[in-house]
């Protein structure tokens, strides 16, 4: 049986923002064209149907029918670690499976989060079910470390029974809580855990420290300087190549995601339905995006970034 790919993901992995139509729906066409674009613009390889894309205000079908498309795109399923996460398990269930008979590599997975603070062995008895259920050698699940949104962190002792228990599939962690010392404290733990910094602005200490690069949502639209930085980590430039990278970060840290993001979308391709947005969530006023566009011009290292994709 093929075990998954011949290594693990590293670099710089874009958590893909959902372009949709006027009715809401997943648009489909444009959604492969960005994962095509990412890719071309320097990622390493894709996150669908996370955060950033919305997955959470997603039913399955359509988290389903993304899968789907990228299946059918052409682009090789292994530069893509899908979304799928659920605090329902049996959701959670189909939606790997899915990934995995997609031959992508690897799944990037919440933990439940509805109900508050779950003791470790529930949330042991969660993941654990997850994998038996999947059943397949091939999986290679990172877990989502977000306690900001998902109230629910993932412990070092939580990871060191996963480890335990299925050391060939729990493969790395993405880690989101904007707190380096985490992510510093598991690479020093648990060697040869594949750790990736939910934020850009981690991305040259993650991989000096021994992580495998950032899953992050800027670089849909910074993924050019993002790839700069990986490429020149072991130089003296790379310092300040990161600090190119941060201060595009501050900017956009300014205003709320995906709506920013999809506002410089829609403002770099022309197409103003990239700021269909899902509710709660709201597009950003056309103040805030004039403030937002005029912030990045500015910035000396923005120019690949506000072409035009073509």
């Amino acid at each position: 049986m093929d075990q998954g790919p011949a290594a693990p993901p590293r670099g710089v992995f874009a958590a893909a923002l959902t372009p949709l139509d006027r009715a809401l729906e997943p648009d489909i066409a444009l959604f492969v064209s960005h994962c095509r674009w990412l890719l071309e613009r320097g990622c390493d390889g894709v996150v669908p149907i996370g955060t950033t894309g919305e997955g959470n205000s997603r039913s399955v079908r359509q988290r389903r029918a993304l899968l789907d498309a990228i299946a059918g795109a052409g682009i090789p399923p292994n530069r893509f670690i899908i979304g799928t996460g659920s605090c329902a398990l049996a959701d959670a269930v189909e939606l790997t499976r899915a990934a995995v008979a997609a031959g992508t590599a690897g799944v990037l997975v919440l933990p439940p989060f509805y109900y508050k603070e779950p003791s470790e062995e529930g949330l042991v008895r969660f993941f654990s079910e997850l994998i038996e259920r999947v059943g397949d050698a091939r999986l290679r699940l990172y877990l989502y470390h977000f306690p900001q949104l998902s109230t629910v962190p993932i412990t070092t002792g939580l990871i060191k029974r996963l480890l335990a228990a299925y050391p060939r599939t729990v493969a790395g962690l993405k880690d989101s809580s904007g707190d380096w010392s985490y992510s510093a404290g598991l690479l020093a733990q648990f060697p040869g855990f594949g750790v990736f910094s939910g934020s850009e602005g981690f991305l040259l200490a993650n991989l000096r420290a021994g992580g495998m690069g950032c899953i992050s949502a800027n670089v849909n639209v910074t993924a050019p300087l993002a790839r700069k930085v990986f490429l020149s980590w072991r130089d003296a430039q790379a310092e300040r190549l990161q600090k190119d990278l941060d201060q595009a970060r501050q900017v956009l840290d300014k205003y709320p995601l995906p709506a920013a993001l999809k506002h410089v979308m829609a403002a770099i391709s022309g197409n103003p339905g990239w700021n269909h947005i899902l509710p709660p969530n709201q597009p950003l006023s056309d103040e805030q995006g004039r403030q937002l566009m005029a912030a990045l011009a500015a910035l000396p290292a923005m120019g690949e970034i506000l072409r035009r994709p073509g």
